[in-house]
């Protein structure tokens, strides 16, 4: 074989890995299509009602399209819980990391809550796991493990670090970490329920709910 001969055969060898990159990327933009899909499908009719042929039409794919990605629409649910809300627990997880003050630290996650969730389509799965866990226990599950559970941890890490360090003399926080999340569950309520007759400023909302809290448990100076 000639070297004419032998780069020809080498270039019809390297073509199918060039194209590769080609593939995976429309792969990767129709998963996110169907996430999309899906978020505004359960919205509207809840996780009980939405359709997975209404969600491949919002998608603009065929429904076989969606059995390539996720296995289910419960497969389908999960997913949209992990990759829209275990960032904002990943918020939480690196705020551990750092020397922030106690309160400095809520008083930041106050405003990337309000920023991340509250203003964005995020809130929309809280609200459906809150009217659909009864009914959906794996569901329930599923979210506890993956955002409360490892939101409360990282409240606890940050807790510890704040009384090692003798900002609190309460470990309060520690045992109830709940009284930290607890205020952001009502904004998502009350933006779902009763935004439209009044207004609720929710970051200075939790801002006053930290201003109590933080009253009762920091150190006084002797």
């Amino acid at each position: 074989m000639n070297k004419t001969k032998t780069k020809k055969a080498r270039r019809k060898r390297a073509a199918p890995v060039s194209a590769k990159p080609g593939r995976t990327e429309k792969s990767v933009a129709r998963r996110e299509a169907i996430l999309a899909a899906a978020l505004e499908e359960f919205a509207a009719r809840g996780f009980e009602g939405a359709r997975l042929d209404d969600v491949a039409r919002r998608a603009g794919v065929a429904k076989g399209t969606i059995y390539l990605h996720f296995r289910d629409k419960e497969t389908l649910f999960q997913e949209l819980i992990r990759s829209t809300l275990t960032p904002i627990v990943a918020m939480i997880e690196a705020a551990g990391k750092t020397d922030m003050p106690l309160r400095a630290v809520f008083d930041h996650l106050a405003g990337a809550f309000v920023r991340e969730v509250l203003g964005t389509q995020r809130k929309d799965i809280v609200r459906l796991i809150l009217s659909e866990a009864r009914r959906f226990p794996k569901l329930a599950e599923y979210y506890y493990r993956e955002v409360p559970e490892r939101a409360f941890a990282a409240v606890r890490g940050l807790v510890r670090k704040a009384i090692d360090r003798g900002e609190i003399v309460d470990d309060t926080l520690f045992w109830f970490p709940q009284l930290i999340i607890a205020p952001a569950l009502v904004a998502v309520v009350w933006d779902g329920l009763f935004d439209k007759y009044e207004k609720l400023d929710a970051e200075a909302m939790l801002r006053a709910h930290f201003n109590l809290v933080f009253n009762a448990i920091e150190r006084r100076p002797s």
